[in-house]
């Protein structure tokens, strides 16, 4: 997939403020923690009371969500007592848009004055200690498509959003990270929380066993197609970021293994472990009062 220089491509201050001036204007919720659900993890959002829903499709500049287990819509409420909004259904690579917009809803949530993002999503484990149903805390990523230029701040920066040379050593919040080990404990989620690093691909393809060898040798504890081109973006603008990956399948990583990476096993990892991800999330969003700045 190319990526021309065509830097009007969904990123453009006027194309975020109106989609989030047709929200404002939609919604009396304003706000101040978004949630993006990955795939098989879109119960977050029906934990929101009172809940306002807008299709993608309604929304202005808005990309649709094409992935099964996508719902591709906006739901606004409240969780424990936090305005919240959570988007069902998130945008790749591969689905063939440019990686700013793909991106575009994190700068829409800075206009609707979000300052804290929880990221989930489903990825493969490439640290042979991790099983499938764990939940890995991302403490830091590598972003692959960024070694090849496939950066989603390329192009002229707006300053309006943020700086042109954002700090990324710090992308993932120590106090967030500290508290999800802290939420895990009290409720007894030890056993499967890890910590670890992220590396995201372009996709849709899965993994081949040397590309699963390389990438554990990099570092990489655990391998996705999503999550960091949203929390560079999320970053870029200032809000502070928290995402954890729920390990769908075991990568792999020997050449006489018969296990093969499939969509349908990701999506049945998220209904068993739904209720323990929505019970970690709730519970951190009830303490966030205490943490921001």
């Amino acid at each position: 997939m190319l990526y021309a220089p065509e830097f009007v491509s969904g990123d453009s201050y006027d194309e975020c403020r109106a989609a989030a001036d047709w929200l404002l204007t939609n919604t009396q919720v304003r706000p101040t923690v978004g949630i993006v659900c990955g795939s098989g993890l879109g119960g977050l959002a029906e934990m929101l009371k009172d809940p306002e829903i807008f299709k993608y499709s309604q929304i202005p500049n808005f990309p649709q969500s094409t992935v099964h287990g996508h719902a591709g819509q906006l739901v606004f409420g409240t969780l424990k007592g936090k305005p919240c909004v959570c988007m069902q259904g998130r945008f790749h690579l591969y689905e063939g848009y440019p990686i700013q917009k793909i991106t575009l809803p994190m700068r829409v949530f800075k206009l609707l004055g979000v300052e804290t993002m929880i990221l989930t999503n489903a990825a493969g484990g490439l640290n042979q200690d991790y099983k499938v149903g764990d939940v890995m805390i991302i403490k830091d990523h590598i972003n692959m498509p960024g070694f090849a230029g496939s950066n989603p701040l390329v192009g002229p920066n707006d300053e309006r959003f943020g700086l042109r040379f954002p700090c990324m050593s710090d992308a993932y919040d120590r106090e967030l990270r500290q508290m999800a080990h802290d939420v895990a404990e009290e409720l007894h989620f030890g056993d499967f929380v890890r910590e670890g690093v992220y590396v995201v691909l372009g996709g849709p393809s899965f993994e081949t066993i040397a590309e699963c060898r390389m990438l554990h040798t990099l570092g990489a504890d655990a391998v996705g197609m999503s999550t960091v081109h949203e929390v560079i973006v999320a970053r870029h603008a200032g809000i502070r970021c928290f995402a954890l990956s729920l390990i769908s399948n075991r990568a792999v990583m020997d050449y006489d293994s018969q296990e093969r990476a499939n969509h349908e096993e990701v999506l049945e990892t998220g209904k068993l472990r739904a209720k323990q991800l929505e019970k970690l999330v709730s519970t951190m969003v009830a303490r966030l009062e205490h943490n921001n700045n």
